[in-house]
């Protein structure tokens, strides 16, 4: 049985943080439901989308590793 703190926290048991895959930091819904609450962890719906457009660049694949490590052309 999990409890609530006075800060309103709860632990949430490993097994059922591995059944959500929650890791720290996830964030997660409690949804109401007849029969109680549920909880979901949020997921984006492309968690990659975020990264779009950061290594935008004209180098090729090549050419940036070779700056990466330094090594002259």
């Amino acid at each position: 049985m999990t409890r609530v703190t006075t800060k309103g926290q709860v632990t949430i048991p490993v097994d059922i943080r591995e059944r959500l895959g929650l890791q720290p930091g996830d964030e997660i819904t409690f949804e109401e439901t007849d029969e109680g609450y549920v909880i979901r962890k949020e997921v984006e719906a492309d968690r990659f989308e975020k990264w779009r457009g950061v290594a935008d660049t004209d180098e090729t694949v090549e050419d940036r590793m070779r700056d990466l490590r330094g090594d002259l052309p």
